[in-house]
């Protein structure tokens, strides 16, 4: 048996390794599940008070224009189908656990040697519970994945922000998910659109759908937008950063003179009533783009919507140098912060990877979907979720987390606020304000 003194020194360790009795508890269930805090998590990481139900909806975006079938630079429209997965705070009732389990898909559209294979992966969140009776409504985020991805890509963040107060809304890019990937053209038009589709949507069910559990429960005038690569593409755009000439000239070309994109420049008087300002805040992971020359100076002076990038030094699908650093450089106009993970590649949004991305004779690019050849995922994911949750308490909740951005640039020549002894190491933070 512990003597007291014993129970108090186990106690004292407890709290000096920061943790809390729910993330204790959290620990103890299903062993490690994307997203749990390591122990050199910093201190936003944890999650919230609330806990988390999920549910899937299926939506339909009307009268769109197929890019997949265009003939002669003429598309025909159809209605397009778009599945989303909601994170919300919920009641779990007694007896249930607040555990879920996701389906991903290995294999890209068939291609041959590499067939869509379905795995299984956990997460803190239970199927279709109750969602928290309030008197006010919650902030609303969306999610954006890359090409190719899907919404279950960033649970780890979907999970952890819902347990913080908000609506979580992750899409399905028709035509650019592990299912149904297809042509590049599809995406450069569509992944935009689908934003503000899912926007309209969560707004409308919230303030219109009395049958819809999210009836009066989300606050659609204050939302956060997260754009991974193709998805920080969209995202660029939607909040305000014209497609360049280039951009246009080139996609016209793929496309035998389509003019889908041509409304989307910042010489459009089209564009002018495109961006929408219910969207107050934008995290743009590894954003797509600008070393293919998608944005140019005139464009990205057009993004006002405060931004926190990140990007991997080495990336090496959007680049650094001249691709998100340089966005962040030419985006003069927004409130904006660079986190950057020194030697990191273009991992640095999504889930680690599962057992079944490691299994003896697949094709190594499952594994590289989701790992980073220099960073632990699960490390990237905890401190994606801190600063995630500072960038979006300020912007979305007025909460006073200013502290937490308020940091030197290089993380190795001291200890950033929030981060445990010894691990802020590795990383970079830049800040720039609005030109006048």
């Amino acid at each position: 048996m512990k003597t007291s003194t014993q129970i108090i020194l186990v106690l004292i360790g407890v709290l000096l390794m920061g943790w809390n009795v729910t993330n204790f508890k959290n620990q103890d269930s299903h062993a490690y599940v994307f997203g749990d805090p390591l122990p050199d998590a910093p201190e936003l990481a944890y999650r919230g008070d609330f806990s988390v139900g999920v549910t899937t909806l299926e939506l339909v975006n009307k009268n769109q224009w197929d890019i997949l079938r265009i003939d002669n630079g003429k598309a025909p429209t159809y209605d397009r189908p778009i599945t989303v997965e909601v994170w919300y705070p919920a009641v779990i009732p007694d007896g249930k656990e607040e555990i879920v389990s996701y389906t991903q898909m290995l294999g890209r559209n068939g291609t041959e040697g590499r067939p869509l294979v379905p795995f299984t992966f956990e997460g803190r969140a239970l199927r279709n519970a109750k969602i928290i009776d309030t008197d006010h409504k919650f902030p609303l985020i969306i999610l954006s994945h890359g090409y190719v991805g899907s919404r279950y890509l960033f649970t780890y963040l979907s999970e952890n922000l819902a347990s913080k107060g908000y609506v979580v809304v992750s899409i399905d890019h028709t035509d650019s998910t592990y299912k149904d990937a297809a042509n590049f053209t599809s995406t450069l038009v569509n992944r935009s659109l689908d934003q503000l589709f899912v926007l309209n949507e969560m707004a409308r069910l919230s303030e219109s759908a009395k049958d819809s559990f999210l009836f009066n429960r989300v606050d659609a005038n204050n939302t956060g937008l997260v754009g991974y690569s193709m998805g920080g593409y969209g995202g660029l755009n939607t909040c305000g950063a014209g497609y360049s000439e280039k951009a246009v000239s080139f996609y016209k070309t793929a496309t035998g003179g389509n003019t889908a994109l041509d409304g989307r420049t910042m010489g459009s008087k089209a564009y002018e009533s495109f961006t929408d300002d219910r969207i107050k805040a934008f995290v743009a992971l590894a954003p797509w783009g600008m070393a293919n020359d998608v944005w140019d100076e005139k464009g990205l002076a057009g993004l006002k919507t405060p931004t926190f990038f990140v990007s991997g030094s080495e990336d090496d699908i959007s680049m650094y140098e001249n691709g998100v650093k340089a966005i962040y450089e030419g985006a003069v106009n927004s409130n904006r912060y660079l986190l950057t993970y020194i030697n990191a590649r273009h991992n640095v949004a999504p889930n680690p990877p599962a057992e079944a991305t490691m299994a003896p004779g697949l094709n190594i690019d499952e594994y590289l979907r989701y790992a980073d050849s220099v960073w632990d995922m699960r490390r990237i994911n905890n401190v994606n979720q801190h600063f995630v949750t500072a960038f979006f308490g300020i912007h979305l909740k007025n909460q006073d987390l200013g502290s937490y951005l308020e940091l030197a640039q290089d993380a190795n020549t001291g200890n950033w606020k929030g981060f445990k002894p010894r691990t802020s190491i590795g990383m970079e933070l830049r800040h720039a304000t609005p030109n006048k």
